[in-house]
């Protein structure tokens, strides 16, 4: 196992590395606190999993994002301060697996590596192709596919909709659908699934409006509705 860790703060690079050495003692750190240099990182150093902080001192975190995904499919858990939620609707929509917003612990950091490992090994061995009424989703690739339009998911984008899928026409739970995504739920797990659900919902129902909706069943969570 080998991480990346891009962040300025020796503080933070420490705290994160002693996390992942403990649930992980053979890991391999690679570290930078220059955005510059981290697209050069991955592609010397290989690295399994990539954290990375959004205030850089040359470039933003967000451009480190987008040169990473030229790159790699990796997963890129996105550790800021920044918890706005335009920010984090930038992270997510530009590939990253997690945005976890500072102070963290560390149990729930290893959490959210574990989390974006197992599922990028899950759906990538998934090769299952899920027919959705005129709509045909492949997981193992990302992608919602009608006759005429091609629509491309996120890693968590798919986990959510394959748990939607799943329970079509019932509620599936807030702690449901956390479960799904990251192996269990945490503080503020709702606030962050309406982030990740309100890109989704805007990716399917702009794309084929009619054929998928979701609705949200306040307090409770989501639940789909497939046109047959």
């Amino acid at each position: 196992m080998k991480a990346l860790v891009v962040e300025d703060n020796p503080d933070v690079t420490e705290f994160v590395a002693i996390a992942l050495q403990v649930c992980w003692p053979d890991i391999k750190m690679a570290q930078t606190h220059l955005g510059g240099a981290a697209a050069e990182l991955v592609k010397t150093e290989c690295p399994d999993f990539v954290i990375l902080d959004l205030n850089l001192p040359d470039i933003s975190g967000f451009e480190v994002l987008r040169q990473i995904r030229l790159l790699s499919t990796m997963p890129v858990i996105i550790v800021t301060v920044r918890d706005d939620e335009a920010d984090i609707v930038k992270g997510l929509e530009w590939g990253a697996d997690e945005y976890v917003v500072k102070p963290f612990g560390q149990l729930a950091l290893v959490a959210r590596v574990r989390a974006a490992l197992r599922s990028r090994n899950y759906l990538s061995g998934a090769n299952d192709l899920i027919l959705l009424g005129p709509l045909r989703f492949d997981p193992s690739a990302g992608q919602l596919v009608s006759e005429s339009t091609r629509v491309l998911l996120t890693r968590t984008e798919c986990l959510i909709l394959r748990a939607l899928i799943k329970r079509a026409g019932h509620v599936v739970t807030y702690s449901q659908l956390a479960e799904s995504v990251w192996g269990g739920t945490y503080d503020h797990a709702a606030d962050t699934l309406r982030v990740y659900i309100r890109r989704l919902r805007t990716k399917v129902e702009t794309n084929f409006p009619g054929d998928l909706i979701i609705r949200a069943r306040s307090g409770l969570g989501y639940s789909l509705e497939a046109r047959a």
